[in-house]
C-alpha cells in the first residue's frame, strides 16, 4: 500500500512539473515571437553606421572599389557582408562598436594566404573613413560613402536597341589595358584567352540587354551591368545546384532558380533587364532571376559609384569566351 501511494504521489509530481514545463515554455516562446524583426530598436550609436556602404580604396596610389553592408542582429550585435576589389560578398560575423569606432576581421579568399583582413574605421560626418589591413601587413586607407537605393516608380518607356557588336571590329569598344586578347573573325567577337577586359564606350543606366555566348570547357567569364554587377559566365555543370557563384548567378549575391545552360561549346543566350537595382535574368528562354535586388557591387567593378552610369564590360582576365551578339535596349 505504501509502495502504491509513492508511486501515485512521483506520477502526480511528474504531471504537474509537465504541465509546469509547457506552461513555462508557452510563456517563452510568446516572449521570443514579440522580439521580431520589426520590433528591433537600433541601438543609438549605431544608427549613422547601419546600412550600405559604396567604399573607395587608395590601394598603392590606385582607387579601387568596395562595398559594405551594416545590419543588426538580435538587440545589439552588428553584423554584415564585405566586398573587396577582387572575388565575392563575404559574410561578417561581428562588427566590433567602440566609441565611435567599427572593426572586423574576415579571412583571405581569392588573395590566399594565412591570417585575416582587418578592417576599421569611424564616421565622419555622413561618410566613413578608415584602413583596411590584408593578411599579408600591407595598409591601405578607404572612404566610404552611403549607397544610393536607386527606387524606380513608374513604367518604364524603353528606347531603340542599339548594336554593342557590329560583328566587324571593336569599334565602340575599349579595353582595361594592353595586353588586349579579344580579335573578330567570321562576325564572331572572341576573347582567345586570358587578358584585357573589354570596356564599351558609352554608359547606361537602366536597359534590356541580349547576349549571344559560347564558352569552353572549364570556361569562366562574365557580363559586368553598368561595370559593376557580374552576371556569371562559367561551364557550371548542369547536376550541380545553382549558387550565387554558378552560371546564370549574380556573383556572390543572387542564385538563379536552376542552371539553365546549354552547356560548354554551345550557343546560350542571356536576356538581362536592369532598373535600378532590380534585376530580371533569362538564360536560354527561361526566367533564373525575377526581378531581384542586386544589393551592392560585385568583385571586378570599375567603380563603387552605384548612383551613376556606367558600361557593359565583358571579363577576359579569366579564360576565353566567344560573343554573336550583344545588344542593348537602353531606358528614355
Amino acid at each position: 500500500m505504501i509502495k502504491k501511494y509513492v508511486a501515485y504521489s512521483l506520477l502526480s509530481g511528474f504531471i504537474i512539473a509537465g504541465f509546469s514545463a509547457c506552461d513555462g515554455a508557452g510563456k517563452k516562446a510568446d516572449k521570443e515571437e514579440i522580439h521580431n524583426a520589426a520590433t528591433q530598436t537600433i541601438p543609438k550609436e549605431a544608427e549613422g553606421l547601419i546600412g550600405r556602404w559604396d567604399i573607395t580604396v587608395d590601394k598603392e596610389g590606385k582607387q579601387v572599389p568596395s562595398w559594405l553592408e551594416v545590419k543588426l542582429s538580435g538587440f545589439n550585435v552588428l553584423v554584415g557582408a564585405f566586398v573587396a576589389d577582387a572575388g565575392s560578398s563575404r559574410p561578417v560575423s561581428h562588427i566590433k562598436l567602440d566609441n565611435g569606432k567599427f572593426s572586423f576581421e574576415i579571412p583571405p579568399q581569392w588573395e590566399g594566404g594565412e591570417g585575416v583582413f582587418t578592417i576599421q574605421g569611424e564616421l565622419v560626418g555622413e561618410e566613413i573613413k578608415g584602413t583596411i589591413t590584408s593578411n599579408k601587413g600591407n595598409v591601405f586607407n578607404f572612404s566610404g560613402v552611403k549607397a544610393p537605393y536607386l527606387v524606380r516608380e513608374g513604367e518604364v518607356q524603353w528606347g531603340e536597341p542599339i548594336e554593342l557588336f557590329n560583328g566587324k571590329d571593336l569599334t565602340g569598344w575599349k579595353t582595361s589595358s594592353e595586353d588586349n586578347q579579344w580579335v573578330v573573325k567570321d562576325g564572331i567577337l572572341i576573347n582567345q584567352k586570358a587578358g584585357a577586359n573589354l570596356i564599351t564606350e558609352q554608359k547606361f543606366e537602366d536597359f534590356k540587354l541580349t547576349a549571344e555566348f559560347r564558352y569552353a570547357e572549364k570556361g569562366n567569364s562574365g557580363i559586368y551591368l553598368r561595370g559593376r554587377y557580374e552576371v556569371q559566365i562559367e561551364d557550371s555543370p548542369k547536376d550541380r545546384h545553382p549558387g550565387a557563384l554558378y552560371y546564370g548567378g549574380v556573383y556572390g549575391f543572387l542564385a538563379p532558380s536552376e542552371m539553365v545552360t546549354n552547356g560548354p561549346n554551345e550557343w546560350n543566350t542571356y536576356e538581362i533587364t536592369l532598373r535600378g537595382r532590380m534585376v530580371t535574368i533569362v538564360s536560354n528562354g527561361k526566367t533564373i532571376i525575377n526581378n531581384q535586388e542586386i544589393p551592392g557591387i560585385t568583385g571586378g567593378a570599375l567603380d563603387s559609384k552605384e548612383g551613376e552610369p556606367g558600361p557593359i564590360y565583358l571579363q577576359g582576365d579569366h579564360t576565353g569566351v566567344e560573343f554573336r551578339k550583344i545588344s542593348i535596349t537602353p531606358a528614355k
